[in-house]
């Protein structure tokens, strides 16, 4: 959702109480579509502050639906969303970039309110997940979730280092 803050700059001091939908079906992260399970309105406070300056406060609660890290059972992640920033419309692109301000959520006067949602869960996105903190993960070999019981294939993990005297073993066996 696109909304636009030239209204809200038009008058000193006031206040934009907004609940905008997150318009995203899903959220896309490194070539994986995340599906939501939950995806509340976007409340959104936007303060016009003068001089060209613009309060903006969001607050939402949604869920993902993400796998785990070992087994890839399905889970669901919450995040809650709780954002303020003050933009300055008298900085230009140079002085924005100078100073680390990457709000590519604001094209002109208008906030995208998905590309800020999207950034804010990107920052609280995990870097991995687990099911329990005793997840087994799943068979290297066959694919069978740990979790569920032993798989009947052979685990055995030879040292590579010690291939060539399993070989000169292998070849004088008697016969």
């Amino acid at each position: 959702m696109i909304i636009s803050l030239s209204e809200i700059m038009s008058t000193r001091d006031k206040v934009e109480n907004i609940s905008a939908p997150i318009e995203m079906d899903t959220f896309d992260y490194q070539g994986n579509a995340y599906k939501f399970s939950k995806k509340d309105v976007v409340k959104l406070v936007i303060t016009n502050l003068g001089n060209r300056k613009v309060m903006i406060e969001a607050k939402a609660n949604i869920s993902l639906i993400l796998n785990c890290s070992r087994c890839l059972k399905d889970l669901e992640y919450p995040i809650d969303i709780h954002f303020v920033k003050e933009i300055d419309f008298n900085l230009t692109g140079e002085d924005r970039a100078k100073d680390l301000d990457e709000t590519n959520y604001i094209e002109e006067y208008n906030l995208n309110v998905d590309t800020l949602i999207y950034e804010e869960i990107l920052i609280g996105f995990p870097m991995k997940l687990l099911c329990s903190g005793e997840c087994k993960g799943i068979c290297k070999k066959c694919g069978h979730n740990l979790n569920d019981g032993d798989c009947s294939c052979d685990t055995t993990e030879y040292d590579p280092r010690m291939e060539r005297i399993r070989d000169i073993f292998n070849n004088f066996k008697e016969v």
